[in-house]
């Protein structure tokens, strides 16, 4: 997988979270444990994605 290839894949990713996410909050009686996961799996993708942009300038 080329890594232009695996950047879209994890800008994919990022954004059906952000879905999640936001279907999630909308939701009241979501636990904030499920929240702070998938903010979590956000956040790990968003520095990956952010890692490969930077090596490969």
């Amino acid at each position: 997988m080329t890594v232009e290839a695996h950047l879209a894949t994890l800008e994919k990713k990022h954004g059906v979270l952000e879905q999640e996410l936001h279907a999630a909050l909308n939701q009241p009686s979501v636990e904030d444990e499920l929240i702070n996961d998938i903010k979590r799996r956000k956040l790990r993708i968003k520095d990956e994605i952010e890692r490969l942009r930077s090596s490969t300038h």
